[in-house]
């Protein structure tokens, strides 16, 4: 057998210009394969933790809202409805739930947000539930407030660049005349909490009136859970709805998978253009030694042997094309994401392409299988070939 690797590495050598440009094909193929799959695996990686670092598993609110609530604010109005507190103590009693954190939010026209003004949401929460349950939300500056009752207010990235507050600032609610002291500058996070102004929840209930009153409760679920009960359960609440994030995941899941089929198709094709490349330089190969294998069966070569001769040179073709595309995805794997960041500007936080062992070793598996289904006419036709006639072919010429 290694004989057989021998003559056919040193075919294979014969038509460099040939065989390097058909390793060349099998390599961006092999790369396009890889980086599409890493793709692929790396945004449902990325997309799956940012959904779950969302600390909300469902959220609990007033039925209307939030679609009555969001059409209204756009137009300058509040019109936000709001269910009691009690509630609040019936979830938390529900098995299954883990963590609940209580919030209001208020909706306050600002003359000063921009050139005609705008709307600025504030929304009240307990520090401690709050923080826990959202965990993903780093302080560029300061931190939490301390107190259940104090004026003071932890601001999203967008929200202090737009007022260009700092940590000590004081920001003022125009319609209640009430000021509030900058405690905390949330870091960038690419979510709505960008824009929004944290204060205390007692605090905000008291300034507006509101007191024992909600818009939303986050709810957090055991790992074990049936969320699908719990979800029912609550529905049982009067004049509330349930939001579950476990719906949303689901439904941006199947879109990805929808995504996967046309990725998998566009490496299908890259990879059948490949296996076309190979095919043809194989059977130019055995064109041009025709008289050759014709005298290698002279002196004794049997069909067996000549087909595992062309067998192995495109083995060994589409083995090397294979690491070679491994090799450049793995080199290629920043600047891909950069382009596709680029492309993709809102896309998840984290390495949008991951490549595994797993992924390298199937991709290595797919390239050999098809170096093998590729080698099979070739070698096929190579071993048909009749020793006379392949002799009498020379002669002739």
């Amino acid at each position: 057998m290694i004989t057989k690797f021998q003559v056919a590495y040193k075919n294979l050598l014969r038509k460099k210009i040939r065989s390097l440009l058909t390793l060349i094909g099998i390599a961006l193929s092999a790369w396009v394969l890889v980086s599409l799959l890493g793709f692929n695996h790396g945004f449902e990686t990325a997309l799956d933790r940012d959904i779950d670092n969302m600390g909300f598993q469902m959220m609990l609110m007033s039925k209307g809202c939030p679609y009555e609530a969001a059409t209204m604010m756009l137009k300058g109005g509040t019109g936000l409805k709001y269910m009691p507190e009690s509630i609040g103590d019936a979830v938390r009693k529900e098995p299954g739930v883990e963590q609940i954190t209580p919030m209001l939010m208020q909706a306050v026209f600002d003359p000063n947000k921009g050139e005609s003004g705008g709307i600025a949401a504030y929304v009240g929460v307990e520090p401690q539930s709050f923080g826990a349950m959202k965990t993903f939300l780093k302080f560029r500056q300061g931190g939490w407030f301390k107190q259940a009752d104090s004026y003071e207010a932890v601001m999203g990235y967008e929200a202090a660049e737009l007022e260009q507050r700092e940590v000590g600032d004081v920001i003022l609610i125009p319609e209640k005349n009430v000021e509030f002291k900058v405690v905390g500058i949330l870091s960038r996070t690419g979510t709505q909490d960008d824009g929004t102004i944290f204060v205390p929840l007692r605090t905000l209930q008291k300034i507006f009136g509101k007191n024992n009153k909600l818009t939303t409760i986050g709810i957090k679920v055991s790992k074990d859970a049936d969320s699908s009960r719990i979800e029912t359960k609550l529905y049982e609440l009067p004049d509330v709805q349930v939001v579950s994030l476990a719906q949303v995941k689901q439904t941006i899941m199947s879109l990805v998978s929808t995504a996967k089929v046309l990725v998998l198709s566009i490496a299908i094709i890259a990879i059948i253009i490949a296996m076309v490349g190979v095919i043809n330089t194989i059977l130019m190969s055995v064109h041009e030694r025709f008289q050759e294998i014709g005298i290698m069966k002279t002196i004794g070569a049997m069909p067996g042997d000549i087909f595992q001769l062309i067998w192995i040179e495109t083995l060994l073709l589409c083995a090397t094309g294979g690491v070679l595309g491994i090799v450049l995805a793995l080199v290629l794997s920043r600047v891909t994401e950069l382009v596709i960041r680029n492309v993709l500007p809102y896309s998840p936080k984290g390495g949008l392409v991951l490549i595994d062992l797993n992924l390298i070793l199937f991709t290595l598996g797919a390239v050999s299988v098809i170096g093998l289904l590729s080698g099979l006419y070739p070698a096929w036709q190579a071993g048909r070939i009749r020793p006379l006639e392949a002799i009498r072919s020379g002669v002739d010429g």
